[in-house]
């Protein structure tokens, strides 16, 4: 739902607050077990002369100012995470200290993401935990020591990574530029939810009709089941298909001849957008004065260092002349062939989706449904990759010389 939307809930709170002064040693502040953040840090937080930096500052201005009511304008603050970005590696730390190659010691602790998951999140009602919603520190006191360790070690690793890439700090023009971005992030967009939900309730009657209706005409029990519906067109065409691709199904059209297989595709084809699933997202990431926010990756758009719309990402093309080069995509030509990272192949032009919601995850920055290959063979949504942690495959990149 985004860092706004998950600050602005109600249930919100920060449980542990890790700092550091001057690059000195990490200090882990544990809130949830009733410690107090000293009041000189509390004092440099509002305090305009004293800078502050975090990887993915947002994040940190974001819930701040929730958790602890203090002001945290994007002028007292730097995002190491862009200065990252500016130099060509991912976005995420742990992608980061991965390519400079940390040793085990000073790289970013890969128990985190369970542990934020133990602790962060609500679980599961069970016999076993007495029906308890969350799980706390004294639920299991040598999780949350680890949990604490690994707050510390994240303090450590931006404070590593900021220092190695300081001397290719840009100038303050690049600063104003993010300060820009951060306030536009955080004014949001007002939306209409009234709309939006009345929008989510027509589509899931408009599939459950559709549902019923591919029912009635296939006589399957869950007519999204790519196996039913192979045996289904066996039985009624006779035709053994092997892909329900959306790429294969107009060949496979062609070789249809009954009224029922070509209105049960077109069923499925109006049951497979996923137009509507933006208004979904936005009723997740809507804030209580109805306004999504944290809409823009600042450098997100690879190469770039402004803002993150699409129009601008670079793609690896040969021309019609044989030479490798970098160009946005709205200036890709028909006669250029694409690198697809295994080979070069032409295209059909560039086409435009309109604005959509992105995420980043694994260096890649995308809409929720993009398709990336996690495999030379296989492919999934880029928000299915996020959620199950599936890394992404990279293909050879081409020699440019």
């Amino acid at each position: 739902c985004g860092a706004y939307r998950y600050a602005n809930d109600p249930s919100f709170k920060i449980l542990l607050f890790g700092y550091s002064e001057d690059y000195g040693q990490p200090t882990v502040v544990d809130l949830a077990s009733g410690e107090e953040i000293p009041k000189q840090i509390l004092c440099a937080l509002e305090d305009p002369s004293i800078l502050k930096t975090a990887y993915n500052a947002p994040f940190e201005r974001t819930c701040l100012a929730a958790g602890l009511g203090v002001e945290c304008p994007p002028e007292q603050w730097e995002c190491t995470m862009v200065l990252a970005a500016q130099m060509g590696l991912p976005l995420g730390l742990d992608a980061v200290s991965k390519a400079l190659r940390l040793s085990t010691d000073k790289a970013k602790m890969s128990e985190g993401k369970a542990l934020i998951r133990y602790f962060c999140m609500p679980c599961r009602p069970t016999k076993i935990n007495k029906g308890r919603t969350r799980n706390l520190p004294h639920h299991a006191p040598k999780k949350w020591e680890v949990f604490k360790t690994y707050c510390g070690r994240d303090v450590a690793v931006e404070n590593l990574v900021r220092q190695k890439f300081l001397k290719y700090k840009p100038d303050a023009t690049e600063h104003r530029f993010w300060c820009l971005d951060q306030k536009i992030n955080d004014a949001g967009i007002r939306v209409d939810l009234a709309l939006v939900r009345n929008a989510i309730e027509l589509d899931t009657a408009t599939k459950e009709a559709l549902t019923e209706e591919a029912i009635k005409l296939t006589g399957m029990d869950n007519p999204s089941s790519v196996a039913q519906i192979k045996d289904w067109l066996l039985d009624v065409e006779g035709i053994d298909v092997e892909s329900l691709n959306k790429k294969e199904i107009p060949a496979l059209r062609e070789q249809l001849s009954d009224e029922r297989t070509l209105k049960f595709l077109d069923i499925r084809s109006e049951l497979a957008k996923s137009s509507t699933k933006k208004y979904d997202a936005i009723v997740r990431s809507a804030c209580a004065d109805d306004h999504v926010r944290g809409l823009f990756q600042f450098y997100g758009a690879n190469r770039t260092g402004r803002f993150c719309l699409a129009e601008d990402t670079r793609v690896l093309v040969r021309t019609q002349g044989g030479k490798v080069l970098e160009k946005p995509i709205q200036s890709v030509l028909l006669s250029d062939e694409v690198w697809d990272g295994e080979e070069w192949v032409h295209h059909e032009g560039v086409v435009s989706s309109g604005v959509k919601e992105i995420i980043t995850y694994d260096g890649v920055t995308a809409t929720r449904d993009h398709c990336v290959y996690t495999s030379s063979e296989e492919k999934m949504r880029l928000e299915d990759a996020m959620e199950k942690g599936v890394k992404l495959w990279q293909g050879n990149t081409p020699s440019t010389e």
